[in-house]
């Protein structure tokens, strides 16, 4: 019995925690070092995102977002493409996180335009009613920049006078949208994995009027914090009067508009419920 003989058991003991060791540790940071698995797009930090992720760190946002999506149905329908060792090769430390509080955030980078991350960061319930997100509006004062250079060259980022010049006169705020912007953004897994209509749609609620509350109730949960409870407009463009088809009106609610910042609604209201909004949207301009 091996607990009789304590040195033979100890090393062995040794033993299986060292391979554990190096199974688990070791051999994982070699293979994301690995030159094979850098994926071209991906671009070091700008100083600005650079500043923008120390904030984030200082902050504890790792705290409550993770950073990394995994490759389980679940998070790829919420999140999108699953990360890829090669994403994370310019970030020291790296943020996966495994406590998700708040939503994954490897992804956000274009899902919406800056103006929406401005007014998130400030009051995150104006955007997101229901999110338990403490307020950072503080995050409007002036950028300490005096350490920029130095941070870009102990990390071995290529930059230029231009680009420390540009992060001058720059709030907190600028930098943390700058580097939530930049998230997942490299990659173009966004347009490869957009849910998108084909052929010719033709609205099924047409002309029922009895949809109306309803579609207007998705909006007001849906889409009132960018274009404003009355339709006006804020974040995103004012919808009354909308001249735009209810086919092309769907499309854009369905699949997005990446270009615009806005992301497409279809894999979380469905093609029906997506209709009723746009039956809203089409009855309330006129």
């Amino acid at each position: 019995m091996l607990e009789r003989k304590p040195v033979i058991f100890l090393l062995l003991a040794t033993a299986v925690i060292l391979v554990g060791t190096v199974v688990t540790m070791i051999a994982p940071f070699k293979w994301i070092n690995d030159p094979k698995l850098k994926i071209a797009e991906v671009k070091p930090y700008t100083p600005l995102q650079l500043e923008g992720r120390d904030i984030y760190i200082r902050e504890g946002c790792n705290n409550c977002h993770t950073q990394t999506v995994r490759p389980l149905l679940a998070d790829v329908e919420r999140y999108g493409e699953y990360s890829k060792v090669g994403e994370f090769v310019y970030d020291q430390p790296h943020l996966w996180g495994s406590r998700r509080t708040g939503p994954d955030l490897a992804r956000i980078g274009g899902k919406y335009p800056d103006a929406w991350h401005y007014k998130h960061m400030a009051d995150p319930q104006s955007m997101v009613p229901r999110s338990n997100m403490p307020k950072y509006a503080f995050l409007s004062r002036p950028l300490d920049t005096s350490l920029t250079e130095r941070k870009m060259k102990a990390l071995g980022f290529p930059y230029a006078p231009a680009d420390l010049d540009a992060v001058k006169g720059k709030s907190e705020m600028d930098a943390m949208v700058a580097y939530l912007q930049k998230l997942g953004n490299d990659i173009p897994w966004r347009t490869a994995n957009r849910t998108t209509v084909v052929g010719d749609v033709k609205n099924p609620f047409a002309g029922d009027k009895s949809v109306l509350p309803e579609g207007k109730t998705i909006y007001a949960k849906e889409c009132a914090q960018c274009h404003g409870a009355d339709l006006k407009g804020d974040v995103g463009p004012s919808l009354v009067d909308l001249k735009l088809t209810d086919a092309d009106t769907f499309k854009i609610v369905f699949s997005g508009s990446p270009a615009a910042g806005m992301p497409g609604f279809g894999d979380t209201l469905g093609k029906d419920r997506s209709w009723k909004v746009v039956t809203y949207l089409k009855s309330a301009g006129h």
